[in-house]
């Protein structure tokens, strides 16, 4: 047996969205217009229609791990995006709060945060 959770994200626009996650390496695996399935190797995340989401008060998130958050923070930081605490989009640098992975954020243009964490620095 084998099980898969995955995000399930708003989108505003899909057009934008996958053009926004394909500069970030995603490539698209499904997309009709009630739902998009976006794939990063061996993960994706999913998107559905929320044309009234509101950037700058979503509360909506996700967790990507990875053995290697130098290569994917690197990878990101290609795609240009600010790095400024209050811009949308925005890229942060990798960090840790006291006993916390390390890790570091993506805030997408419809205000999703991604943590993406350093599963090398996760317990057990």
């Amino acid at each position: 047996m084998s099980e898969t959770i995955t995000a399930n994200l708003p989108s505003r626009d899909f057009a934008r969205t996958e053009a926004f996650y394909a500069r970030l390496g995603f490539e698209t695996r499904f997309r009709d217009d009630g739902w998009m399935i976006l794939g990063l190797g061996d993960t994706q995340a999913e998107f559905f229609p929320h044309p009234e989401v509101d950037p700058k008060t979503s509360w909506f998130s996700a967790c990507l791990r990875s053995d290697d958050i130098e290569a994917l923070h690197a990878r990101f930081s290609g795609a240009g995006l600010p790095t400024d605490r209050l811009s949308i989009p925005r890229l942060t640098g990798i960090f840790k709060h006291a006993s916390a992975p390390r890790m570091f954020a993506l805030v997408d243009e419809d205000g999703s945060l991604w943590r993406v964490i350093d599963q090398g620095d996760l317990p057990g």
